[in-house]
């Protein structure tokens, strides 16, 4: 194996190259058969004198050689030999061991139909031995135990099987002759090796940050022996992931653990999937936090350097030692980058007054806790001034070699920012208070479908009971179009069909959404609202923060 790039999905893309040995009608002869993806299977000559003709995939019959553990076996291993047979009966002679009688391949083959499969040998159940009587023919099972003298003893039998086999069909450049040994290879992708990353940040208290990104190597696949591993970053497409090649001779995927299972559809949780990037749920949230932090660039260390293929970044690792079976951590990067203390009160939606009705009590007991009891989260915003991205990741926050917490490291392109939750600031109180202000029937009339108009205003109150000066990011979400905010709030209203901004933070509908079959005119009528500020809070100050929304409901 020269080269292997390993996705975080548990995919990889290997590279073979080597040289065999080439027979006279100029075949190589691989005895592995990868379970490749279909359509990514391919061979090479890496001689410039050879071309490739032809590749078949074929079940070979090897002849091999083990050490005999059964009776059985150790009478195949010793025919020709003198013994004392003792049978069931505790009858005792000598005679000759003649073996068992068999039914070559070649004489299957002419008793076989027209096209049949080639097939092994057929061994009879009864052992052949010459005694003074003559030949006699005795089941196997009334064999009771075989005394073979020790010079003549052999330990080793021959056995015959099928293996999957490659053969590689190839000719000579130029009218040139073929020389002994050819170098050949072959590419493709298979499940099996993954890379799980995890991160460790250290804080300094001035602004900056040391973050070690390591990645723990899972090896399902083959063993590596100074290979060359390239880490890839980013969301592979392998359309055709769940279909082995042809090539394969139809051997099913290896069974793998559960690092490298898929999701089943609408999984929230999988071992297989909770690292992976969510580019498309991410991506959307980076604009909030594209804002620069003044500080010094990323300072790299000599660690392996990452580049950017397209839309994939790559961190190469040389010559990579690791069998079959085994884990490994390996140091991956190291920079230094500034970031800044947030404080951060988010408010998911909540479901509108009719909605509660068809809730049970549990239910609306539940929904009560979580939305009466607002808190402020401590984050650190980190700005990635490296040149490679922070890829998803658990992250182990420390500073002064001390634990502050552990959290998810979210993906953050060169540029732009990715927060990680520390701890609830419980020296930030939140308190909020909602009602509804107007209820206008028949506010509007959509096909002949009239809804009316429910009006609503809130208020979130912030009081700074720390010793310092601190500036908080404050996000309310509700269902419907927000009218106005104070304190220069930023309003988004956002499409609920076409766009994703409305969620929280993480990009999930939160666990009650299906506990109500919405109705299909929601979408149509409503829009999903948001409200963001950013405030300045000075010790034992506090903040109101107004707004108002409305929804329509039929």
């Amino acid at each position: 194996m020269k080269e292997v790039t390993v996705f975080k999905d548990g995919h990889a893309f290997v590279v073979q190259e080597g040289k065999r040995p080439l027979d006279a009608r100029g075949q190589v002869v691989l005895p592995h058969l990868p379970s490749a993806v279909i359509g990514t299977f391919w061979a090479y000559s890496a001689d410039p004198n050879l071309k490739l003709n032809s590749v078949v995939a074929s079940r070979r019959k090897i002849t091999l050689e083990r050490t005999a553990l059964s009776l059985r076996e150790i009478i195949e291993a010793n025919v020709g030999a003198a013994a004392f047979i003792t049978e069931a009966n505790s009858n005792r002679y000598q005679a000759t061991i003649l073996g068992f009688p068999a039914r070559s391949s070649e004489e299957l083959a002419r008793t076989s139909p027209p096209n049949a499969e080639e097939r092994l040998p057929e061994k009879g159940n009864v052992v052949l031995l010459r005694t003074a009587e003559g030949t006699k023919a005795l089941p196997i099972e009334r064999l009771q135990d075989v005394t073979i003298a020790n010079p003549a003893y052999k330990s080793v039998s021959v056995h015959e099987e099928f293996r999957p086999s490659l053969t590689l069909g190839l000719g000579s450049v130029g009218g040139k002759p073929a020389p002994k040994s050819a170098a050949v290879g072959l590419m493709y992708v298979q499940k099996g090796i993954r890379w799980i990353p995890s991160y460790k940040i250290d804080l300094d208290g001035k602004g900056n940050a040391t973050v070690k990104l390591q990645a723990t190597l899972l090896n399902e696949l083959a063993d590596l022996d100074d290979v060359t591993v390239n880490l890839v970053i980013g969301v592979p497409t392998f359309a055709f992931k769940e279909t082995i090649d042809p090539m394969a001779l139809e051997q099913t995927a290896a069974q793998l653990s559960a690092y490298f299972q898929t999701p089943r559809p609408g999984s929230r949780s999988s071992l297989a999937s909770q690292f992976s990037n969510a580019m498309m749920t991410q991506v959307a949230r980076m604009g909030d936090y594209r804002q620069d932090v003044e500080s010094a660039p990323a300072q790299p260390v000599d660690l392996p350097e990452g580049t950017k293929n397209e839309d994939l970044f790559v961190f190469t690792l040389p010559k990579v030692s690791l069998k079959k079976g085994a884990r490994m951590m390996v140091p991956v990067a190291e920079y230094t980058v500034p970031y800044q203390d947030k404080y951060v009160v988010e408010l998911p939606f909540a479901p509108p007054g009719e909605v509660w009705r068809n809730f049970n009590n549990q239910q609306q007991a539940e929904l009560a806790k979580l939305m009466n009891a607002p808190k402020a989260m401590h984050k650190i915003r980190l700005a990635n001034k490296s040149r490679q991205p922070f890829t998803t990741a658990p992250a182990l926050v420390m500073r002064e070699g001390k634990v502050l917490a552990q959290g998810m490291m979210t993906y953050a392109s060169p540029g732009a920012s990715a927060d990680l939750s520390l701890t609830v600031a419980v020296d930030i109180q939140v308190k909020k208070t909602e009602q509804e202000t107007v209820r206008t029937p028949n506010a509007l009339n959509l096909n002949g479908s009239k809804y009316q108009k429910v009006e609503l205003s809130g208020s979130l109150k912030l009081t700074n009971h720390r010793a310092n000066k601190i500036e908080v990011e404050v996000v309310r979400h509700v269902l419907g179009q927000v009218d106005s905010a104070t304190q220069n709030g930023v309003i988004r209203n956002s499409n609920a069909v076409e766009s994703s901004d409305f969620l929280p933070a993480g990009g999930d509908y939160p666990h009650w959404w299906e506990w109500y079959s919405w109705p299909w005119w929601w979408t149509r009528v409503n829009t999903m609202g948001k409200v963001t500020w950013n405030v300045t809070l000075e010790p034992g100050k506090a903040i109101d923060l107004d707004y108002t929304w409305h929804y329509f409901w039929n």
